[in-house]
């Protein structure tokens, strides 16, 4: 009886030891998975009819953000659409599906989606590190409708805008291309509501693929 007892108590024993064990073999593992993923870029390649240029991703500042537009590339969802808007020295802005359509051209500026199948909320932080540093030239934002109303329309700035009001989610930067994104905002327009440098491109602009790649993170400088 002594001795069924005492096997019966190690086997509690190990049982207790092997599950104290799994949920730190599972922190472990998380951890180990967030210091490889910091090890790594996300870039988005975006290839237009006037050439391609390359962003990266802010996943740590507007993870939500950055999960939409990475699963809609990889739907092929902003294939065949155009760039709808030209701002001059301000914006170049795209991501509307009506875009695809001609027929619709009225439309454009009006369309788009999430892969929620609806408006998602702003990722507006202001100890980010993206939100400090503001409306630089090549940040990649959300454009919206108002507060929390983001679906897949995005702009890229032409011109650092210091003073712009904080309500549009920023989510990555151009990392290469930023010469692209300056030609097709140099394109002769056809002006719209918002005036006479404000408007629609008069030959289309075509965004004929957006895919995304991961690249090894450049290690940080030691400090001396």
């Amino acid at each position: 009886m002594t001795l069924a007892v005492r096997s019966i108590s190690c086997a509690a024993a190990l049982f207790l030891v092997f599950s104290a064990a799994q949920p730190q073999q599972k922190v472990k593992k998380e951890e180990d998975k967030a210091t490889k993923m910091e090890k790594v870029k996300e870039v988005g390649v975006i290839e237009t009819s006037m050439g391609t240029f390359e962003v990266e991703f802010y996943r740590n500042d507007a993870p939500k953000t950055v999960e939409n537009f990475v699963k809609l590339a990889s739907e092929k969802f902003f294939d065949g659409m155009r760039v709808h808007r030209v701002s001059k020295d301000f914006v170049i802005q795209a991501g509307d599906d009506k875009s695809k359509d001609p027929k619709k051209v009225d439309e454009w500026g009006t369309g788009g989606k999430s892969i929620w199948g609806k408006a998602f909320e702003d990722e507006l932080n202001p100890n980010t590190p993206s939100y400090k540093e503001g409306y630089k030239k090549g940040v990649l934002a959300m454009a919206n409708a108002g507060k929390n109303t983001n679906t897949s329309q995005f702009f890229v700035m032409l011109q650092d805008r210091p003073n712009m009001p904080k309500n549009y989610t920023i989510f990555g930067k151009v990392i290469k291309g930023q010469d692209v994104v300056d030609a097709i905002g140099r394109v002769e327009i056809i002006p719209g509501q918002m005036g006479p440098t404000d408007g629609r491109p008069k030959t289309d602009v075509m965004i004929k693929r957006v895919t995304i790649k991961k690249v090894p993170s450049p290690a940080p400088e030691e400090k001396k």
